[in-house]
């Protein structure tokens, strides 16, 4: 057994929650007036909820808004979300995926997750996932988004464990970049699979059982 724990980021690697965020990002943008498109909305991955509404904003070209109406806007956009979250079941889980974690949990590694989302909980239950991990680390703990390490290293905390024993498993480069200032070796999916940094590049969710065990 190579790695005690693994901390996994959440969207793009156990569920893909890509379309719920650009469909109620869309919303929002519409309604301000904004240029947003599938290219825009590669950039919020791994971003947090406010920095997001940052880049998007960087198209907008109406008044002034003040702290409080961005954060009426970021809101409005989770209420959105949340809405969409709601036709999420466990199909959206691969047996790909349900056999993997089995595998690893069966070998003794201690599983959590770490996701920027504070939404997290709240889709592991939809999906059928909250029984399966040892912790979670995610948006409403934390202070500092990724890239800093800080969601990674109080989910290997959780778990007891230090950074050095923990593999991260990723789908965002600003993930993989949080992984290693933590410490810790990372595996990349999607487009992470071609990151520099990436110790682990991945093809299928499925190589973690090689990777790990």
């Amino acid at each position: 057994m190579k790695f005690k724990g693994i901390l996994f980021d959440l969207d793009g690697v156990l569920v893909h929650t890509d379309k719920l965020h650009y469909r109620a990002w869309k919303k929002i943008a519409d309604e301000c007036g904004i240029l947003f498109n599938e290219e825009i909305n590669n950039l919020l991955r791994g971003v947090s909820r406010m920095e997001s509404l940052e880049i998007i904003l960087r198209n907008y070209h109406g008044p002034a808004l003040s702290q409080k109406e961005k954060e009426a806007l970021a809101e409005e956009k989770n209420n959105y979300y949340k809405e969409e979250l709601k036709s999420m079941t466990p199909d959206d889980v691969t047996g790909e995926v349900r056999e993997t974690l089995a595998a690893l949990k069966a070998a003794g590694i201690k599983v959590a997750i770490g996701s920027s989302s504070k939404n997290t909980k709240f889709i592991l239950k939809q999906v059928g996932l909250d029984d399966v991990f040892d912790a979670v680390s995610d948006g409403t703990n934390i202070t500092k988004s990724k890239p800093d390490p800080e969601v990674f290293l109080k989910a290997a905390e959780y778990i007891g464990l230090p950074p050095e024993e923990c593999l991260v498993v990723e789908d965002a480069v600003a993930g993989i970049e949080a992984a290693k200032c933590g410490g810790m070796k990372a595996a990349g999916i999607g487009d992470a699979a071609f990151y520099e940094k990436t110790d682990y590049p991945m093809t299928t969710f499925a190589d973690l059982k090689e990777i790990a065990l």
